[in-house]
């Protein structure tokens, strides 16, 4: 074989051999990036799936509370009978004044400046109906907070630990 036959079979094996250590480079550069967008996803997964399983059990607690809390509230309210008889409510007649400050305060309303005549007379409402309304008041009151609680626990679970 000639000497130039040679050198260009070498130089022509060298080309192929070059070609191939770049494909061959390139093949492992695009799998090592697949490899890293792969376990960034695998992560971000581990992650999302950690905080369904947080916001499960945050909302189950919060619907057995709530129902603890609306239970206690129902079982406070059948006792009305028993702590406010209907002697107490034939004996104590509330006025409408207190009918009047017990609303304003439901409403967040503003009251007058100053009690009239006619706060001083009898409201018609029984003993009994205000315990009913205030012990209802105070069970949406207790949900209330309990569902503050669970929203802040929820945000403290998702936002990372910040």
């Amino acid at each position: 074989m000639s000497l130039l036959r040679q050198i260009l079979l070498g130089v022509a094996l060298l080309a192929a051999l070059g070609a191939y250590v770049w494909f061959t480079g390139h093949r492992i550069d695009a799998a090592e990036q697949r490899a890293t967008v792969a376990e960034a996803s695998a992560t971000a997964a581990r992650a999302d799936l950690a905080a369904n399983k947080a916001s499960e059990r945050i909302v189950t607690r919060y619907v057995d509370r709530v129902q603890v809390v609306r239970e206690r509230g129902a079982t406070i309210v059948q006792k009305v009978p028993v702590y406010v008889t209907a002697q107490a409510d034939a004996q104590c007649t509330l006025p409408l004044g207190f009918v009047r400050l017990h609303d304003a305060a439901a409403a967040s309303a503003t009251l007058p400046d100053t009690a009239g005549a006619a706060d001083a007379q009898p409201s018609g409402l029984a003993l009994s109906t205000a315990s009913r309304v205030i012990v209802g008041n105070y069970t949406t009151c207790h949900t209330t907070a309990e569902t503050l609680t669970t929203l802040q626990a929820w945000v403290r679970a998702n936002s990372g630990g910040h």
